[in-house]
């Protein structure tokens, strides 16, 4: 019957959600936004939203859930397979560098709306954040012995910094040349060499990335 038929939802539907409310608040900033304008953006009607997210502050945890998961898995996969501890760090500048390019609305809102959360989403994250953190500086203090542990923190603090400091400025490099770019960079400022381009394109790879 009719009336009985359970409404099918478009699986794609969250995602649209979420990737149309990255851009939006990127460009305009939380505030700037209400839900409906993320509906619109999304192709669907305002009240759709409710369907996914209770309300705009969930939509913006789930984006920054999404950023810092989504490193995380990447930087514990270079952990798993890179061969030592100057290949794991090279790979994981590479994993951050390929994430802040192909999400930099998404992470443009990660690095300006913080404030926005509530308190205790923001204390997870900073957990998550920290869990982060602590698989680059454990790989950084294997291959950098001569280093202090503050001093440790504070190269890997810079070198996620300048992948991230693209994001505040208008870029006119092509997309391959400022991702090698930033790698070299990063690298340089933690003391390792760069991966091979060979060792997966630039852009490319299964998982499109972190930033």
């Amino acid at each position: 019957m009719a009336g009985t038929e359970r409404r099918i939802r478009d699986p794609e539907r969250k995602e649209r959600i979420l990737g149309a409310a990255a851009t939006l608040i990127a460009r305009h900033g939380y505030l700037g936004v209400n839900l409906s304008d993320i509906g619109s953006a999304a192709g669907i009607v305002g009240s759709g939203v409710y369907r996914h997210f209770d309300n705009k502050v969930a939509i913006l945890v789930a984006l920054f859930d999404r950023v810092v998961d989504r490193l995380i898995v990447d930087a514990e996969e270079s952990l798993r397979t890179s061969d030592g501890s100057a290949e794991t760090l090279a790979a994981l500048v590479r994993g951050q560098v390929r994430f802040t390019i192909s999400e930099r609305a998404l992470c443009q809102v990660y690095l300006q709306e913080s404030r926005n959360l509530p308190e205790q989403d923001g204390r997870r994250l900073r957990w998550k954040q920290r869990h982060y953190i602590d698989l680059w500086q454990e790989a950084l203090m294997t291959v950098r012995e001569d280093l202090s542990p503050a001093q440790v923190q504070v190269l890997v603090h810079a070198a996620i910094s300048a992948v991230h400091s693209w994001l505040r400025y208008r870029n006119h490099m092509e997309q391959d040349e400022l991702a090698a770019f930033l790698e070299q960079v990063a690298c340089s400022m933690l003391g390792v060499e760069p991966l091979p381009a060979d060792a997966g394109a630039v852009l490319g790879g299964d998982r499109t990335i972190a930033g």
